[in-house]
């Protein structure tokens, strides 16, 4: 069975521009939740705990591969940043 995607806008306030870090939002985060069935949880940019710093670390290998990969990676880019991904 194909996925049904879920169409997130800066301008429904789901994800934030790139100039503010892109990535969801609270909003965009609960949108895509319940369209879904996922469970997306808030960025942790400053972990707190061993799981976190999990989350952290996956994450910021996997959008370094986008970046490493893509021409155009700007929201990837921006969301490493926002993660403090170094």
């Amino acid at each position: 069975m194909a996925r049904k995607g879920v169409s997130l806008s800066v301008g429904r306030g789901e994800k934030l521009p790139v100039s503010k870090g892109a990535g969801l939002t609270a909003k965009g985060r609960a949108r895509y939740n319940r369209a879904t069935g996922s469970k997306l949880k808030a960025p942790a940019p400053n972990p707190r705990t061993e799981a976190d710093k999990g989350r952290k670390a996956s994450f910021c290998a996997r959008m370094g591969g986008v970046v490493a990969k893509s021409k155009n990676a700007e929201r990837a880019k921006a969301s490493m940043r926002r993660w403090k991904c170094s």
